[in-house]
């Protein structure tokens, strides 16, 4: 899961609206210490969405310029709990400077200032990740990172 991420620059964040309607945007993200980072401003909808409900969805897409197959692109759709990091806290400097390490650096620096920017964490709960045809995995593991054949037992679904 991991490998496959790490290729992928932006997440395609899922959020439901107070009138339980879905909706999608996207957003830069870092991963570390098996949590995702999302820093988006509140004038966003998806930050809007994120505020009233915290649970939301990560989805990882494989280019359509680079997949062999358009029906068999690979992905991974990750279900998660969020929550918002305060600002001057250490955990929201040091993820602050991963994105300056990861991204530009100047861009992280200008979007620091801007007030209405807030950091959120997505802590996976269940996730699914298909790598083609007949490759289709449940996300498991302590630190919900690695592929479980899907033969093999899934709580969320009730698979033995």
């Amino acid at each position: 899961m991991k490998k496959f991420i790490t290729t992928i620059q932006t997440a395609i964040i899922g959020t439901v609206d107070k009138n339980n309607h879905p909706f999608s945007s996207y957003a830069p993200y870092v991963y570390d210490t098996n949590r995702f980072y999302v820093y988006i401003s509140d004038i966003a909808t998806h930050a809007k969405n994120i505020q009233k409900n915290p649970k939301a969805s990560l989805f990882f897409v494989e280019d359509e310029s680079k997949t062999e197959n358009l029906f068999a692109r690979k992905r991974i759709s990750l279900q998660c709990d969020s929550l918002k990091i305060a600002r001057e806290t250490e955990r929201f400097e040091a993820v602050l400077d991963l994105f300056a390490q990861k991204f530009d650096a100047k861009m992280v620096a200008t979007l620091k200032k801007m007030t209405d920017f807030n950091l959120y964490e997505l802590k996976v709960n269940y996730g699914e990740a298909t790598f083609g045809f007949g490759k289709a995995y449940f996300i498991g593991g302590e630190n919900m990172d690695e592929l479980v054949a899907r033969g093999e037992s899934n709580p969320h679904h009730g698979v033995k």
